[in-house]
């Protein structure tokens, strides 16, 4: 085999990185490494070993590999970096990305494939569906999920780091938002989304929520994931004369739903349209012409004017190719990658016991979208929130930012009257149980 050896110094190229997993270009760097190969073997990993292999759980292929894709480059990306720096360790990060085909029932197998093979933590999901399938195959084998996607909430498990938004750090103030004077102080909302789990809850959140603003729900409706025709919905939304719409549809499906938006001439200066799973990566892929004027909110745009976050985009950018995008959940899978790596060095080992305990200690990373800190008493990332509108440039104006990043509330008291979480207080308390289809 001929050498692979290279200064440290010198980033892996990314061609070099998925086509070795990291490891045949940094044996040689890691021979040197010896006296620290012994860290870790508490979880399995042999003695002499000089890599840790990591799980990277994202569908490569069919309707949500337009949102997932990237965002394994990102956790790509970050384990790139953590090898040039000289690992964490001792040993350079191995990683496994097989495909999970935009199927929940492939999240729990590949997860355990991995996880049989070694794998020490597992990054990714997108959709709550596979990230509750996956909940059963973690608790058994004790490992961590490090979940970069804004979601429900109403779920706060010790297997799972929640590196994404909930609704109180995304959606309500986004309602808020369109009830002020700035948003146009709307008072008829249409709530439209694929048919799981996280537009169901986060909409029966939303409504509980508006049951105390001057604000009513119209409509709703719900559409398979990977459905484009939403002519029918399109009409509905018009004939109930809503003045704003919650987009919780995700993956691919949003190009059909803007196309017939824009066909049914639907002016979002009139009827605003405000997703929560639409970034810049997706922009790519939708006409400008159909979602210039509609908004997203996020934790993270690309436009965020930081100096971490243009160094982010411009090395992000040399990697992959300068046609590409940076967006949530990308930066928040980026920053957890990162706040795994601390967590261990931290801990001074991979177990999982002891990279949990090293999280709860009030665990934070100054990220490209700024300061994000672990929350001991759920597991949840604070976070920044932020409106952003379309642009023709298929980027972000953004418009609403909070002054500093909301504490994370995975279950609202106005929704969820008397829940709460505190794992370092032993787990979860539940009050006033509710059901919506079976969800919660």
């Amino acid at each position: 085999m001929p050498s692979t050896e290279r200064k440290r110094s010198r980033p892996v190229a990314r061609r070099e990185f998925l086509q070795t997993g990291g490891v045949a270009a940094t044996l040689a760097a890691a021979r040197t490494l010896a006296p620290a190969l012994f860290v870790g073997c508490s979880v399995g990993l042999p003695k002499q070993s000089a890599t840790v292999p990591i799980g990277l759980l994202h569908s490569q292929t069919g309707t949500m590999a337009i949102s997932e894709a990237s965002v394994r480059d990102a956790e790509l990306f970050a384990c790139e970096q953590i090898n040039a720096a000289g690992g964490i360790l001792g040993r350079m990060v191995e990683t496994q990305a097989p495909d999970t085909r935009s199927r929940a029932d492939l999240f729990p197998k590949r997860a355990r494939e991995m996880i049989d093979a070694g794998v020490v933590a597992l990054f990714g999901c997108w959709t709550s569906a596979s990230r509750k399938a996956m909940l059963p195959v973690l608790e058994e084998t004790d490992r961590l999920l490090f979940y970069p996607v804004q979601y429900e909430g109403n779920e706060s498990s010790p297997q799972v780091v929640y590196g994404g938004a909930v609704p109180n750090q995304q959606v309500l103030p986004a309602i808020d938002w369109l009830l002020s004077d700035e948003g146009g102080r709307r008072r008829k909302i249409f709530l439209l989304g694929s048919d799981y789990v996280y537009p169901r809850t986060t909409n029966y959140i939303v409504q509980k929520y508006l049951e105390t603003k001057p604000m009513v729900v119209v409509g709703q409706r719900y559409l398979p994931l990977g459905e484009r025709n939403f002519k029918e919905a399109v009409r509905e939304i018009l004939a109930t004369e809503a003045d704003c719409v919650l987009n919780t549809v995700n993956g691919d499906s949003n190009l059909g739903l803007f196309a017939d938006l824009a066909a049914a001439g639907v002016d979002p200066q009139r009827v605003p349209v405000v997703s929560t799973s639409v970034a810049e990566d997706e922009l790519r892929n939708l006409l400008p012409g159909n979602v210039a004027g509609h908004y997203a909110v996020s934790c993270y745009f690309q436009s965020v004017p930081l100096a971490a976050n243009q160094e982010w985009v411009s090395a992000f950018r040399r990697e992959f190719g300068f046609d590409r995008v940076t967006g949530d959940p990308m930066e928040p899978a980026w920053c957890l990658v990162h706040l795994w790596k601390k967590a261990v060095e931290k801990a001074g080992s991979f177990a999982t016991e002891d990279v949990r305990a090293a999280l709860r200690d009030g665990l934070d990373y100054d990220g490209p979208g700024g300061m994000i800190r672990i929350d001991p008493k759920t597991q949840h990332c604070t976070k920044y929130f932020r409106l952003g509108r379309i642009r023709r440039d298929r980027q972000f104006d953004i418009v609403r930012e909070s002054a500093a990043p909301l504490a994370p509330e995975p279950y609202p008291q106005v929704a969820f009257p008397g829940w709460k979480c505190d794992w370092t207080q032993g787990g979860l308390v539940r009050g006033e149980e509710v059901r919506i289809d079976g969800n919660i």
